[in-house]
């Protein structure tokens, strides 16, 4: 079976709605309560569609105004957040429910669970709650993001400190709650720099330990946790920004990397980019268009290099104008801008119609900025630049003069010229102070822009040396393999792996250094090697394997590799998880707080000199509270005592306005209304029998009474037929 970990967490959510014990009061059904937070955790992996199948009546948001429904039980998923328990208490305390269930996405931190335990809410016997596990955002089947791009400032931001010890708390919860949701007890290994300079470099082994611990302590309340199978035990590497420096700020020319990096690719709960679609036509309109896993194309495709793309993306069209030859006209099929016009003229495809805009779109956005910036020849010395070689795999020449050369070339942007400067640097293993001002006098970068190379140094880059300093760079984190047999002019401008990529080959041979990635438990012996699996020296970007790959069983288990990657991480990265759970007998599995691409990065590197209010932290705003709304009262109120019956008198129709010795209700008295009287009262003659309805359709203007049948129907308003 496939893992996904979309399709997991979707579960997750949907089997502990069906299997939960609220609803039995009122024949199944319940109410659903989320919050702000949690509803951007379900709506990203389940429609609500699928939620409402379970006997769900309606989904509410807690901080929002609701009905009361005192007859029906309600289901909370809700973030353990304070003013989230002070929701939750309200409720309890007007009884707005029959019963309360409340799963929690994560584990309640002790304050919180001590206010469950007030007289308020504890002297309701109908409360309920657990802990769900599930406070993480799988952004694809093998990529989980935490959406937290301020965790990166928090954790290398000097002024940040006094944040770091109740971050990693957080960050090792959520990490936890992704190897729980596998039900895997993983041995757990971390990122240990070698002679390190700056202060964030104890950060893995403090995270790793914290992660550790959370599984401990899950492990001892949960004696089903993890029990030992046939599957292989997982591992989790614990590595942060500074192991890899050059992935963040490298171009890299596979469909999704690029395409991050040069588009305006919108990022927030969803990933969309805007499209024009029947450009040129009556009905041509911009849509913005989301890019999940759900588009087949943008799986298919977004790990090859961006050439290899191309072609694909017209072979397949072709393939389409073959199989509906009454589409095909005399327009040339190897074109991108032909196949695009083509595509706007077919209307009865419309959902094949709008993947290929989109991807036809993005591909020659792409390639037109990658030709206007001269890309070929920038990535050209990126390349040496990041792997210390030449294009012949030799140690290169004159790198200086080169650098130079292309910080005065007039089409290469400002950001991509700052990008070259900070990889000269992390390749020289530091300049002269009066180089770095020479540099960027070439690249015509504004002085206040020195701050960002400056800040390199808080993830333990030299970025300056003295003239005498002889000190030799540090060896490479892993050993480079081979030139591959083809160099095609694809590999030779993707020449580069990020580490990670290395990292995880070492860890499949069972050669990964004890000493630069130690484990939590040392008495744990090193994974053996596996014999079944072999690796090559060819270039995945040539979309080449790897590794070759394993001959499975049809039901042998995969081992599952998790990397947490703590201040962002990157596509390429991304990828080389995806390669290695392709060619490979493993899962591998990205963690990060969140997705970089280039030019952010450069901005979060800028934010490590600002002054910490001027981040904006959550830590640093006003603590969210509970709407005041929920605190008012909002049960019916008694009409008030003064209220006299309405006069007769001048209704249509002449009636009488009760005149002495006619029978019918009379006013009420002084001192209360007639309570009595108006319990006994019945319009038809007889004993009150039933609710009393006014028939509006029938035009008689009679009141009726309301059978048996039509309570009922009523009463089974949900029931499904």
């Amino acid at each position: 079976m496939v893992l996904s970990l979309i399709d997991l967490q979707r579960d997750l959510i949907l089997n502990s709605i069906r299997n939960s014990p609220a609803g039995r009061s009122a024949g199944g059904w319940k109410v659903l309560v989320v919050d702000e937070d949690s509803r951007r955790l379900i709506d990203n992996v389940v429609r609500e569609d699928d939620i409402l199948e379970n006997r769900v009546t309606n989904i509410d948001q807690i901080e929002q105004k609701r009905t009361r429904n005192v007859e029906t039980d309600a289901l909370y998923i809700l973030t353990a957040e304070p003013h989230i328990v002070e929701c939750v208490l309200s409720d309890i305390e007007k009884g707005r429910y029959a019963a309360y269930y409340i799963l929690w996405t994560s584990i309640l931190p002790p304050k919180l669970r001590a206010r469950l335990t007030e007289p308020r809410a504890s002297n309701s016997a109908k409360l309920n709650y657990q802990v769900l596990n599930i406070d993480f955002n799988p952004r694809e089947s093998h990529v989980v993001t935490l959406r937290d791009p301020y965790s990166f400032p928090i954790l290398f931001h000097p002024a940040c400190a006094p944040l770091v010890k109740q971050h990693i708390a957080d960050l090792s919860q959520r990490i936890a709650s992704v190897c729980i949701a596998l039900d895997e007890s993983p041995t757990i290994r971390f990122y240990h720099p070698r002679e390190p300079t700056h202060e964030a470099a104890i950060l893995c082994q403090q995270l790793a330990l914290a992660v550790q611990q959370e599984l401990d302590e899950f492990a001892q309340w949960n004696p089903d946790f993890a029990q030992p199978s046939n599957r292989p035990k997982a591992a989790l590497y614990i590595t942060d920004r500074s192991m890899d420096l050059n992935a963040p700020f490298i171009h890299e020319f596979t469909y999704q990397a690029m395409a991050h990096d040069l588009l305006p690719i919108k990022e927030a709960d969803e990933v969309t980019f805007s499209v024009t679609i029947n450009e040129g036509r009556e009905n041509q309109e911009t849509k913005e268009m989301e890019i999940t896993d759900k588009d087949k194309v943008w799986v298919q495709y977004r790990h090859l290099h961006m050439a290899e793309t191309i072609q694909k993306l017209m072979n397949d069209f072709q393939k389409f104008i073959d199989a509906n030859p009454h589409f095909a006209n005399e327009s040339d099929t190897t074109n991108l801008n032909a196949i695009k016009d083509m595509l706007a003229g077919l209307p009865q495809f419309q959902e094949m119609k709008e993947a290929y805009s989109l991807h036809l779109n993005m591909a020659q956005d792409c390639m037109n900025i990658f030709q206007e910036h001269k890309l070929s020849d920038l990535s050209a010395l990126e390349q040496t630049l990041a792997t210390g070689l030449d294009e012949d795999y030799r140690k290169p020449k004159n790198v200086s003069d080169q650098v130079v050369r292309m910080l005065d070339e007039p089409a290469i942007p400002q950001g991509d010229r700052l990008r070259l400067i900070a990889m000269y640097i992390i390749y020289r293993y530091g300049v002269l102070q009066a180089d770095i001002h020479k540099l960027l006098l070439h690249a015509k970068i504004p002085v206040q822009d020195e701050a960002i190379l400056r800040n390199l140094e808080f993830l333990g880059v030299r970025v300056t040396k003295s003239l005498k300093d002889t000190r030799s760079p540090l060896p490479a984190l892993f050993k480079k393999p081979p030139p591959p047999p083809n160099q095609g002019e694809d590999v030779l401008i993707s020449r580069f792996e990020p580490m990670l990529k290395y990292m995880l080959e070492e860890h499949i041979r069972g050669t990964l250094d004890p000493n630069v990635f130690p484990y939590i438990k040392p008495e744990l012996m090193p994974q053996p090697n596996d014999s079944s699996t072999t690796l090559s020296t060819s270039s995945l970007r040539s979309a080449k394997p790897t590794w070759a790959k394993a001959k499975l069983g049809a039901v042998e288990p995969r081992q599952r590799i998790l990397v947490f990657m703590a201040g962002g991480a990157t596509y390429s990265e991304a990828r080389a998880c995806y390669e290695a759970t392709e060619q490979t007998s493993r899962d591998c599995i990205l963690i990060t707080s969140h997705m970089l691409n280039p030019g952010f990065f450069l901005r979060q590197l800028g934010d490590l000199s600002v002054d910490r209010r001027g981040l904006g932290l959550p830590q640093d705003r006003p603590a969210k509270r509970a709407p005041a709304h929920l605190f008012e009262d909002d049960r019916p109120k008694p009409p008030p005592a003064s209220m006299k019956a309405p006069e007769m008198g001048g209704m249509p129709g002449g009636l009488p306005s009760n005149p002495a010795g006619r029978g019918g209700p009379r006013p009420p008295q002084a001192g209360g209304l007639p309570t009595q009287q108006m319990g006994a009262m019945n319009l038809n003659g007889g004993p009150s029998q039933g609710r009393i309805n006014l028939d509006l359709g029938g035009g008689s203007g009679k009141l009726k009474k309301e059978s048996d049948a039509d309570k009922k129907k009523k009463k089974h308003l949900w029931s499904r037929h």
